[in-house]
């Protein structure tokens, strides 16, 4: 791979809860990994150059939440490519919560565990646009045992979805298969709220509690939403990532966001879309989140680049999410969009609108030179002549 070279970075977002912006205005990547992150960075000889004409630079976006199935369609809502559109709203990585879509999905443990096998197989490969997807999520069906789960794991498969969605649903049954998993490494979600999909169950903060997966998906709802008390139990009683999607109650966000920024929590924080649903695809959901998030939940916009990205990479043990030397070169220009208010990208986030995006790397490649979806920003990077 070629050697790049980002310059003029008006504002460098890392990703990272702790150390959310970065006094750096270039960025050198060398073999899809980021090499230096620094201050008028020289490009050697034969290098990319890419002018970020002063807009902001983030990682790319990751999407906790999507029910892929096998390939860039969806039979939820019959649309082609949703993927390489949600890659124009600046996601470079979704991770699947369940391939619960396929027509005919089987449901006994040798169907599900197979599912999830080839789901992950077929997504270590297959790129849409360019796009990372961690797919093959394998949901928990009565009569799986352990060695099911150690055979899956073997196979390349990550992530338990969203427990609820299959035929265990009671907390003992559901504790014993989490375990198994947790005790691999696996990320494990779980189904928050009311009833999405035929077959789902309501999940409600006690359940939660008792199951101890790694991510309470969708606490605001898919599509209704616990309390706000059974939520902040959640919060309070288990160490879950605590997981805000597009497609779910949007009051019910705001509140947690509040709560969320009121307790300083905000590493526990992960944005999904839960798309495609009855809702649709929604291709700048990411981006609507952190919109959302800054404006009606009171959350500093520089951390909610976080938890778009670094939060999320941290939870599922990816190399991608943050700025900083060594990590996948996945990134995003973004800026103001032109008529917001708002100066830069974090005075437009926190006044409600959705950043306009520009140019789009992953591996360092560029593979959206011009966002087809989001309103155009003030200020565009372009690849220098």
């Amino acid at each position: 791979m070629s050697t790049v070279l980002i310059k003029n970075v008006g504002l460098m977002l890392s990703g990272q809860v702790d150390k959310p912006i970065l006094e750096a205005d270039s960025i050198l990547i060398d073999d899809g990994l980021i090499q230096k992150v620094g201050s008028g960075l020289s490009a050697p000889e034969g290098a990319t150059v890419i002018d970020a004409k002063g807009c902001a630079l983030t990682p790319g976006l990751i999407d906790s939440h999507c029910h892929v199935v096998l390939g860039d369609w969806t039979p939820r809502q019959l649309m082609v490519n949703f993927l390489d559109s949600s890659l124009h709203g600046g996601v470079t990585t979704s991770i699947s919560a369940g391939e619960v879509h396929l027509p005919g999905r089987p449901k006994d443990p040798l169907g599900a565990k197979s599912l999830a096998i080839v789901a992950a197989k077929s997504w270590a490969t297959v790129r849409p646009g360019g796009m990372k997807v961690l797919g093959g999520s394998l949901i928990l069906e009565k009569g799986l045992t352990e060695q099911d789960i150690e055979e899956c794991f073997q196979a390349g498969v990550r992530v338990v979805g969203e427990v609820g969605l299959g035929s265990v649903k009671e907390p003992p049954e559901a504790t014993e298969m989490v375990s198994w998993a947790r005790k691999r490494g696996m990320t494990v979600m779980m189904h928050t709220g009311g009833t999405s999909i035929p077959g789902s169950s309501v999940v409600g903060a006690e359940q939660i509690i008792a199951v101890n997966p790694s991510v309470a998906s969708h606490i605001n709802g898919g599509p209704t939403a616990v309390s706000l008390e059974g939520a902040k139990a959640i919060i309070d009683q288990s160490d879950a990532a605590i997981e805000i999607v597009q497609c779910g109650n949007v009051r019910r966000a705001a509140e947690v966001a509040r709560y969320i920024n009121e307790t300083k929590q905000w590493g526990r924080v992960i944005f999904g879309n839960d798309a495609p649903s009855g809702t649709g695809v929604v291709t700048l959901g990411i981006l609507r989140n952190m919109a959302l998030v800054a404006s009606l939940g009171g959350v500093a916009p520089e951390l909610t680049v976080a938890m778009a990205s670094g939060n999320t990479a941290a939870l599922y043990g990816l190399n991608r999410g943050v700025i900083a030397e060594g990590r996948e070169a996945d990134l995003v220009c973004m800026d103001t969009p032109i008529g917001s208010p708002g100066k830069d990208v974090l005075q437009a986030l926190a006044e409600g609108d959705t950043p306009g995006v520009s140019l789009i790397l992953i591996d360092g490649k560029v593979v959206v030179a011009k966002s087809r979806n989001t309103p155009p920003p003030m200020r565009a990077a372009q690849v220098a002549a």
